[in-house]
């Protein structure tokens, strides 16, 4: 077998987990367009209910699902609803700090999810993370904090939400390889979008954090975001499954570079303040853990 058909697989994650990250900036920009006039806990919701019409035509035209009988029924059915519990908490806390916060800065805290993926593989997944990684995860965690500033009077309880549904995003990453190969991503990602809706559901009825959506304008926006976060979702999953997540965490970063741009088009941001240097010690952990990550592989391969 030649080395190229070898790393396709690497290729392809890395090429997906890039449209992703893409689609989550989308997401994220139509979110703080509408975050001053609906509540966050609404704006997951009904991401979540739009977000269904990609999940379901995916599976529908998925053919690793036709091969499989079409199956409804998820064995690991639990897993995959605890999954959409970790997204609900993840989207409600994500979705209050854009609507508070520099897009830009509240994107960069919320993908160093790449820390807390390296964090998670080891209770999760029984990987092995030596003290370079250790070190890697500790840089990026400095540079967390420079970016959220709690030294200063513009610091707020908002500077810590991005870091909790990175938390949250990463948990979700790191388990959706506890499932066996055979089940197809797109019923994976129906069940899990089915757990983060109904946990949004419940924080809109606990909340009363609804308001009535009155013109069709708002609705396409409320559409496109269900749309794009659904597909990017669906995306995410469908790279964490074909290598293992260290090897694609590091390419989360690129959220910056992308919701940089889109703060800076759409809302008038610049936050430069804030994100130097903290940003750059983040990627430098990233980038610190691909290092180690080809290294260990090279002398002793961690994933079988």
């Amino acid at each position: 077998m030649s080395t190229l058909t070898q790393k396709s697989p690497l290729f392809n994650a890395i090429a997906i987990i890039l449209l992703a990250i893409f689609l989550f900036d989308v997401m994220g920009a139509i979110i703080k367009h509408l975050g001053t006039r609906y509540p966050a806990q609404q704006l997951s919701m009904l991401r979540n209910v739009f977000g269904l019409i990609p999940s379901v035509l995916v599976l529908f035209y998925s053919s690793s699902w036709r091969e499989a009988g079409r199956p409804v029924r998820l064995v690991q059915w639990k897993l995959a609803i605890a999954r959409g519990g970790f997204v609900a908490i993840a989207q409600f806390c994500f979705y209050l700090s854009l609507i508070h916060m520099e897009f830009a800065t509240a994107s960069t805290i919320a993908f160093s999810g790449a820390l807390f993926v390296t964090l998670l593989s080891v209770p999760i997944l029984g990987h092995r993370v030596g003290i370079w990684r250790w070190s890697a995860v500790g840089v990026g965690f400095v540079g967390i904090v420079l970016v959220m500033r709690p030294d200063t009077d513009s610091f707020n309880v908002y500077a810590l939400l991005p870091a909790c549904a990175a938390l949250g995003y990463a948990a979700s990453s790191v388990t959706a390889q506890l499932f066996d190969k055979s089940v197809p991503t797109a019923l994976i990602n129906l069940y899990a979008l089915a757990g983060a809706l109904t946990g949004a559901v419940m924080l809109v009825v606990f909340t009363g954090g609804y308001v009535e959506v009155t013109t069709y304008q708002d609705w396409l926006w409320l559409l496109a975001m269900g749309v794009a976060g659904g597909s990017a979702v669906f995306c995410l999953v469908s790279a964490y499954r074909l290598t293992a997540p260290s090897n694609l965490a590091p390419f989360e970063y690129f959220s910056i570079p992308f919701a940089f741009l889109l703060g800076w088009m759409f809302f008038d941001e610049a936050p430069f303040h804030r994100l130097i240097p903290g940003v750059f010690l983040i990627i430098g952990g990233g980038l610190l853990i691909v290092w180690r990550e080809r290294k260990a592989k090279i002398e002793a391969p961690l994933y079988d």
